[in-house]
């Protein structure tokens, strides 16, 4: 998988990509990952990425015509353009592996009050958020993404089942794990895991994951509601 990422701090990534998962993935040739400064796209010689907003307004916007430049050079056919900004769909499990099959990725790294409509209108595949909260720019967003969904790709864990038995990847939190010694400090694991009963530790297992997510994160349980169709209105079909 290529990922190319397009920032004004390229430096703010050289410790997270270059240790652990995403070490591993580079040098066993599953991830090549491209860092891209958006300053390397300008022609004046203060580098000059940013201006006020037409209609005035604080802060300042990034501008289209580097970000216009750097897209057109970096993204081929097959990539799929994704911007890090707050109004962004959010990013959760089940994005990050709709993101882990596309063959290639450019993340553009939102900064200032934003970025010119123009370019969200022409360049962008789609807008992520990791959450509701302002980061003084995209590039950690861009950086949780890719380890995200870097794990994902086959073979860069030692084990690939181990990504498809994490928090999130069933749609529920993690259930509880134990390893030796069994007893520590009059703490007991439970007997049920010691029974060597696979399909009882699997149905313990699933019921404590639920129980975990029903009292932490009830929100991962409900359903999704579907939009209600206004009264009167025709169905419509292709």
């Amino acid at each position: 998988m290529k990922i190319d990422i397009l920032t004004l701090f390229p430096g703010m990534f050289r410790g997270p990509c270059d240790e652990s998962i995403v070490k591993r993935a580079r040098s066993a040739g599953i991830l090549e990952l491209g860092l891209h400064n958006l300053r390397d796209y300008t022609h004046d010689r203060h580098k000059t990425v940013d201006d006020r907003p037409f209609g005035g307004g604080p802060g300042m916007l990034m501008k289209p015509e580097p970000l216009f430049e750097a897209v057109e050079n970096l993204a081929k056919d097959d990539t799929w353009v994704v911007m890090l900004t707050p109004a962004g769909r959010v990013f959760n499990q089940t994005v990050a592996r709709e993101l882990a099959a596309k063959p290639s990725l450019l993340l553009i790294c939102g900064s200032y009050e934003g970025v010119d409509e123009r370019v969200r209108e022409a360049l962008v595949d789609e807008e992520l958020s990791i959450g509701d909260y302002v980061l003084t720019n995209g590039a950690l967003p861009a950086m949780v993404i890719v380890d995200v969904v870097v794990r994902l790709l086959p073979g860069v864990l030692g084990d690939d089942e181990s990504s498809q038995d994490e928090s999130f990847s069933h749609g529920m939190l993690e259930y509880p794990q134990y390893t030796r010694p069994a007893d520590f400090r009059g703490m007991k694991v439970p007997e049920v895991l010691l029974s060597g009963h696979h399909a009882e530790i699997a149905k313990w297992r699933k019921e404590q994951g639920r129980m975990r997510t029903l009292a932490r994160r009830p929100d991962l349980l409900q359903e999704p509601e579907k939009p209600v169709r206004p009264e009167g209105a025709a169905e419509h079909k292709e």
